[in-house]
């Protein structure tokens, strides 16, 4: 397991001068723009414009702070006023973004190269603490009515909101409302857009219990880079 503390992270201003990214991880690790396979990160959308276009990449996009967002998408309008909603498109598609009430956002993204990566985003909901969903990976229908991963290489959880915690399979944190805080209890404690990223074998042992909102994204390289000419 490969704890990404949010803290730390550094911000990488948009072009248009509309915003800033902060890379949560990339596969292969270190790989720039012309090398991913796959990319997450969480962008902090402070005004109006357009979005950079991303040739042979695809783009989920899920609204995690703010009130929301309209996508427009070549020529049609997308509104996604409401968070926790993830949004898939092509990067190569003309794509504007207007703040619904003028806003700020913070979007989580996922870029994956087309041909070679694929990922499912789901949001993970807890009940109060104590009480957890148990996670291995997403068991949903995926993203935007697309095909859910169903063997990922690795899956990545982002704490969107409020607390996160990751044990071993069979681990209790006692019964509703008791303390997540018991020592030993979980292996892992996200705060605020920390994410932790594990195999999928380690996530099929995983428990996973939040207070707020989790982001849960399977992911899986399809094909290696191609060979340079």
């Amino acid at each position: 397991m490969r704890i990404l503390r949010a803290e730390g992270r550094a911000a990488a201003p948009w072009s248009n001068g509309g915003g800033v990214t902060r890379e949560v991880a990339v596969q292969p690790p270190g790989s720039g723009w012309d090398t991913f396979a796959w990319r997450v990160s969480l962008a902090d959308v402070t005004r109006d414009g357009p979005y950079s276009p991303l040739p042979g990449v695809r783009r989920i996009l899920t609204v995690v702070d703010g009130a929301g967002l309209e996508l427009t998408v070549d020529g049609t309008a997308q509104l996604l006023p409401e968070r926790y909603r993830p949004f898939a498109f092509p990067g190569a598609a003309a794509t504007g973004s207007r703040l619904l009430d003028g806003r700020p956002v913070v979007n989580l993204n996922v870029m994956l190269r087309e041909g070679r990566a694929a990922a499912t985003v789901e949001m993970v909901r807890g009940r109060g603490r104590g009480r957890g969903s148990r996670v291995v990976w997403p068991a949903g229908d995926g993203a935007a009515g697309r095909e859910r991963v169903r063997d990922p290489d690795e899956v990545m959880v982002v704490a969107v909101e409020g607390r996160t915690w990751l044990g071993a399979s069979g681990a209790s944190l006692g019964a509703p409302g008791a303390s997540l805080g018991a020592p030993g209890a979980h292996e892992a404690q996200l705060e605020r857009f920390d994410a932790a990223l594990l195999t999928a074998p380690d996530a099929a042992a995983t428990v996973l219990w939040t207070e707020g909102t989790a982001a849960v994204i399977a992911l899986s390289v399809t094909a290696a880079a191609p060979a340079r000419p």
